[in-house]
């Protein structure tokens, strides 16, 4: 006999497999990351189609199989239709999905994390952003989602030494926060410098709500340096 499981989740990502199914990536408030197998659902007249739009927030029922855990329901909850409706909040749920699906692991349950996701897609469905600010507003997910996942980084103190910051000669290390000049020498290569602003940008979007982040205004260049120190990061994570 076969047990039904029935939770809300926010639906991050779908892969088509063989000629009428999808296997879709969710993260669930009462299981976490779960992968999902929905049968003939690229199919017109199945009634599961419009259930789980990619990111969406569903209800979504399943049966544990031997191989795959196969929906059986899914309602509608928030399809989040604005982001939908704009380009540029597409692009950014798309590389939000694509980093979180690579960092975080099944089942990896965290009500953090599910409530991040809710401020995130909730945050890009109402609210208005120039591009400039869709970039931060990527930072602002990646940066809040390393916490909850073992990865909190030091932005106050060397990594190395345990001295306070001072703004001069600082570097992003690799085994996640901030060194000094003086210990940056001696493992130079798993270092990327810093500037002293973009460091006071880190510290505020791990410090701030969703709702102050049009409080932090930086220039195009910072906003890219802030880029290549979370891609720096995250690559080093991956590897």
């Amino acid at each position: 006999m076969f047990i039904h499981y029935r939770t809300p989740g926010f639906v991050l990502k779908e892969n088509e497999k063989g000629e009428a199914d999808k296997v879709f990536t969710i993260f669930t408030k009462d299981l976490g990351r779960i992968e999902v197998l929905g049968k003939g659902i690229r199919k017109m007249e199945s009634k599961l189609r419009s259930g789980v739009p990619l990111f969406s927030l569903a209800e979504i029922e399943f049966i544990q199989g031997k191989n795959y855990k196969t929906l059986t329901d899914a309602i509608l909850l928030d399809d989040f239709e604005e982001i939908k409706k704009d380009p540029e909040k597409l692009k950014i749920s798309f590389r939000i999905a694509e980093t979180f699906t690579n960092l975080v692991k099944p089942p990896q349950e965290d009500e953090g994390i599910w409530n991040l996701l809710g401020e995130i897609f909730n945050g890009l469905n109402q609210m208005r952003y120039t591009v400039c600010d869709m970039r931060l507003f990527y930072q602002f997910f990646f940066w809040r989602l390393l916490p909850f996942l073992g990865y909190q980084p030091e932005l106050y103190h060397c990594l190395d030494c345990g001295q306070r910051l001072v703004p001069q000669h600082l570097f992003f290390s690799s085994k996640g926060g901030i060194v000094c000049g003086s210990c940056h020498d001696q493992e130079a290569s798993v270092n990327k410098e810093i500037k002293p602003d973009a460091v006071k940008v880190l510290r505020e979007l791990l410090k701030r709500d969703l709702g102050g982040l049009s409080k932090i205004r930086i220039k195009p260049e910072l906003s890219q340096e802030i880029e290549e120190i979370s891609d720096f990061y995250l690559q080093f994570l991956l590897s």
